[in-house]
């Protein structure tokens, strides 16, 4: 996906938003899970110190002792994370075991009988332990208060978080993975009505069809309904340029026929040099109008109708036939290669008024061969001669709009100029550079096809077309 595209951005956007979607979750799942762990460790010190409260007795001596200590067995076990420790008014200190020689540094508080108080204190080894205490009367006789706390190791909930946030991340990890390759699925189910307007454009550029398909989901149909409305509004304004063009040379037609005969009569009265004048500047006018005819022929034809394809060999040997009887090619042989069978997207008028305007001009500059070689894939047609070429500095100036050839001579009429701009017209483009055979080479293919850069000098044994003429 290139950096503009529009499923690139939507693809980063949901990905993004899914990430930050994940990230927000996971962490507030986090929290909770905290939250959880903090409740149930409440819970279970709770428990646990209504175990040691229910245990607590006085003995003869009316001291504190306890007689039932809590059943869990990691109060016996030294530095297991779970501990208790009684005291009184009177001095008197009770610990677990799991305590070992440590001593819960309590608060200064007085917890109630009905009261839980919870203390985040240093515990042994310095660890963080959470504290619950709760503070009762014993021995009515002396008025005894008493302290019961209850610890449990911070560290095994911090633990606990950090293995579950570790879990859930990998798990929030495949689930983004997951969910970012249904992003990129749902975006590219949801674009795909663009690229088939995108090939309904291409199609409408190559002749396929008129106007793009109206079977497209709610949202693109108003945009598919003004894109058709303008194909139509433009193609009704290309019919009136066409017959305006065509009007417009069919208007100068007589005109010209009349500086024609007064060129004649001209000549006829001796006013030779005044008369060549006027046959260049009508023979100019002429060309220029016959120009216009033909592009306005070209803009013409409805874009959206299939163009008709032509088969190139039979039209290349009905033009070498033709050729062959010219005065041009009297001193000219043609040879080459053409498949037999390829058919190329061209109206055989255009394509004969192509190929026979660069042979025509190919046998009028050569010394004695005149080559047309074309191959089908990719498809490329090249015209060459043996002739004296076109100068590379002149290249430019041919292929420049306007620029032409045949300035001087006899010719077709159309020129080079109308020869590209068929070609245009059909999407085709033309290329000239310097043949094997020492004169010109002219190359036309579809724009989108890359036309040859070097074909061998002398082609080894190629096959003769099937009209090969020479003549004189």
């Amino acid at each position: 996906m290139r950096l503009g595209s529009l499923r690139l951005r939507l693809v980063a956007a949901g990905t993004i938003a899914l990430l930050v979607a994940l990230g927000v979750a996971g962490l507030g799942m986090v929290v909770l899970f905290q939250r959880h762990v903090a409740r149930t460790l409440a819970g279970d010190l709770d428990i646990h110190l209504r175990q040691l409260l229910n245990g607590l007795d006085v003995d003869a001596d009316g001291r504190i002792v306890v007689s039932r200590p809590p059943a869990d067995p990691r109060f016996a076990v030294p530095l297991s994370g779970l501990y208790w420790q009684i005291s009184d008014d009177h001095g008197l200190l009770l610990r677990s075991r799991s305590l070992w020689d440590t001593i819960l540094a309590l608060p200064i508080d007085e917890p109630g009988p009905s009261d839980v108080h919870q203390h985040d204190l240093a515990g042994p080894d310095g660890a963080r332990v959470l504290v619950a205490e709760r503070g009762i009367l014993m021995n009515p006789e002396q008025q005894t208060r008493v302290r019961a706390a209850v610890a449990y190791d911070l560290d095994g909930a911090t633990i606990a978080v950090r293995t579950f946030a570790k879990d859930l991340s990998i798990a929030l990890g495949v689930l983004a993975l997951i969910l970012a390759v249904g992003t990129s699925v749902q975006v590219s189910l949801g674009l795909r009505p663009l690229a088939v307007l995108r090939l309904g454009v291409a199609e409408i550029r190559s002749g396929k069809r008129r106007h793009l398909p109206v079977d497209v989901p709610t949202e693109v149909a108003p945009l598919v309904e003004e894109v058709n409305a303008l194909l139509d509004a433009q193609q009704r304004e290309i019919l009136r340029s066409r017959s305006r063009a065509a009007d417009l040379a069919h208007g100068f037609k007589t005109p010209l026929a009349a500086l024609t005969a007064d060129a004649a009569r001209l000549k006829e009265l001796g006013q030779i040099e005044l008369a060549r004048n006027v046959e260049s500047v009508a023979e100019a006018m002429s060309r220029q109008v016959d120009r216009e005819l033909a592009l306005a022929r070209l803009r013409g034809k409805a874009r959206g109708e299939p163009e008709a394809a032509t088969e190139l060999a039979p039209l290349v040997d009905a033009l070498l036939g033709t050729l062959g009887r010219t005065p041009a090619a009297a001193h000219v042989s043609f040879d080459g290669e053409v498949p037999a069978g390829l058919r190329v997207a061209i109206d055989r008028t255009d394509l004969a008024e192509v190929l026979g305007n660069l042979l025509e001009n190919a046998a009028r500059h050569a010394a004695s061969t005149v080559r047309i070689v074309t191959t089908a894939s990719p498809l490329v047609v090249t015209v060459e001669d043996d002739g004296p070429g076109i100068p590379e500095t002149q290249i430019g100036r041919v292929l420049e709009r306007g620029g032409r050839l045949d300035e001087q001579g006899p010719g077709s009429g159309l020129g080079l100029a109308i020869v590209q701009d068929v070609l245009e017209a059909y999407g085709w483009r033309l290329q000239i550079g310097r043949s094997g055979l020492g004169g010109a080479k002219i190359t036309i293919a579809p724009a989108m096809v890359s036309a040859p850069r070097g074909l061998p000098s002398q082609a080894p044994a190629r096959k003769q077309m099937r009209s090969i003429l020479t003549t004189g």
